[in-house]
């Protein structure tokens, strides 16, 4: 029974994770993107529909699924710090630093670009800073989904410990 309650939630945290994490890049990422463009801070605006190699699917919509991928790693990592009073603080650093320094450091040199993007700081704080807006926004959409699995899912009164239920 145990076993079972474990996969459950193994495979809950994949779903939920990848579900705010996807969500979490086309509300709060797309949508800092959008004041930083309109703050003249950032280099390219939000929700890009430009075909992205190799598949041509629309940018914003890879970016999502990028997006619940990182949740996926969001989710299994969150407990730590989820019990904890500043736990929006460290939903944005994780999002601000992980995210950030992979795009920087893998994905842009695979894309052929400058590591870094050349270190511009327009491009640094946009990365920081919407990238942390998707770490908040992921904590935001996972929270009220793991307490809904949590009450769906708690163990009945009448069974107790070490019964098959």
């Amino acid at each position: 029974m145990q076993s079972d309650r474990q996969t459950t939630k193994f495979y809950t945290l994949w779903i939920y994770g990848f579900i705010a994490g996807f969500l979490a890049t086309l509300t709060f990422h797309q949508g800092a993107l959008l004041i930083l463009r309109a703050a003249g801070i950032a280099p390219f605006g939000p929700f890009s529909m430009a075909a992205t190699h190799p598949w041509g699917i629309p940018a914003v919509i890879s970016l999502a699924l990028w997006g619940g991928v990182w949740g996926v790693l969001f989710a299994f990592l969150q407990s730590p710090f989820a019990v904890v009073s500043n736990y929006w603080i460290r939903a944005f650093l994780f999002g601000a630093v992980f995210p950030t320094m992979v795009a920087l450091l893998m994905v842009l040199p695979l894309k052929g670009k400058p590591v870094g993007g050349g270190w511009h700081w327009q491009l640094l704080l946009t990365a920081f800073l919407t990238n942390g807006a998707w770490g908040f926004g992921t904590g935001f959409f996972l929270k009220p989904m793991l307490r809904f699995f949590k009450g769906r899912h708690a163990p009945s009164p009448e069974c107790a410990p070490g019964m098959t239920c």
